[in-house]
């Protein structure tokens, strides 16, 4: 009995894994290496020799399709659980800040009419500042498929008549085409921070403020999710949400399902990043950016009999939480300004 060839790559790539286990890259191009007839003789051997005939039956075979194609396709297809189809993470608020009067600082936490509005409000308050750069933070970002609401945050700052990007189906005559019918808001140095969980929309904002309004990206790369998803109920709580559109840039450039590589690479460790959002809710983000001065002996301790230095030291029981990725972006920020000074 022969297995059909449109699936017999990816049961060979996975049958042998165990479950949960992602194939490693050398298997995969072992496997894309081989010709048809290569790979209809080892599934031949495999079904003749292989110590465990069970394992090779009918729906094992048809278990074995499905999981390679979910493996190969991820993220744009994967089986998920009915009750965690509306299970977002809860956005962070939105929050605007001047940084040491040389940036502009916006997290927008969602891409929606309301952190829109406060959008506008922020970028007019730079703008009347004569703020240099604005930094976009877009981690912490939700992810989903507005990508209307992307394209109304990526017009406050891309030039009018800009191609922002299109939302591609299968079939070429499916596309919608997003563009900038407006002014920018604001204009000047802008950097995006983005990290793994920056996905969906929030990735067609970064890609295309890089094309657009040229914004370098500090971060890490994106979550390669630039898609709109169709969800296909399958029973027994389970749902196959599987990508049915994807964006794509000018010049055909796609996001999916590699995401948006960073011009400057950086992460922060796993946790941080909460702490901070958790943080920022009383204080804002400007404690994690610039370091405080030390307290240093002076006449008045002397008078006390005390030691600033070692009663500070005595408070530092853990290093202090610090957003490196934002601190690239302030360097980067101080770097360009600097440049343009100097021509």
């Amino acid at each position: 009995m022969k297995f059909c060839l449109t699936t017999s790559f990816l049961l060979l790539s996975t049958m042998a894994l165990p479950a949960g286990d992602t194939p490693p890259p050398s298997l995969r191009a072992t496997v894309n290496s081989l010709d048809a007839p290569q790979v209809q003789k080892a599934l031949d051997a495999l079904q003749s020799n292989f110590l465990s005939p069970a394992a090779l039956d009918e729906n094992s075979k048809q278990k074995a399709m499905l999981e390679g194609l979910l493996r190969r396709l991820s993220p744009g297809a994967a089986i998920i659980a009915a009750e965690n189809v509306k299970d977002r993470p809860e956005p962070v608020p939105f929050l605007a800040e001047i940084l040491d009067a040389r940036a502009g600082y916006i997290r927008p936490g969602k891409l929606d009419a309301a952190s829109l509005s406060q959008l506008d409000v922020a970028l007019a308050s730079f703008s009347e500042k004569k703020l240099p750069a604005v930094i976009l933070d877009l981690r912490g970002v939700a992810g989903g498929s507005e990508f209307e609401s992307a394209a109304d945050f990526a017009r406050r700052f891309c030039p009018k008549g800009k191609i922002l990007f299109s939302i591609q189906k299968p079939s070429a005559k499916q596309e919608r085409i997003l563009t900038s019918n407006q002014s920018p808001a604001y204009q000047g140095i802008l950097v995006v921070l983005a990290d793994p969980d920056t996905a969906g929309a929030a990735e067609a904002v970064a890609a295309t403020l890089r094309m657009n309004a040229g914004a370098m990206i500090v971060g890490s790369d994106t979550a390669g999710e630039a898609v709109e998803f169709s969800e296909l109920p399958l029973g027994g709580g389970k749902i196959l949400r599987v990508a049915v559109s994807q964006v794509v840039l000018p010049e055909s450039t796609t996001i999916f399902p590699g995401g948006v590589k960073p011009d400057i690479a950086i992460s922060l460790p796993p946790g941080v990043l909460a702490e901070i959002h958790a943080a920022t809710k009383d204080k804002g983000v400007s404690q994690f950016v610039f370091d405080s001065e030390r307290p240093r002996m002076n006449e008045a301790a002397l008078v006390a009999g005390t030691n600033p230095e070692i009663e500070s030291g005595r408070d530092r029981s853990r290093p202090p939480l610090r957003d490196t990725v934002l601190q690239r972006a302030m360097d980067l920020v101080t770097a360009v300004n600097f440049y343009k000074r100097q021509k």
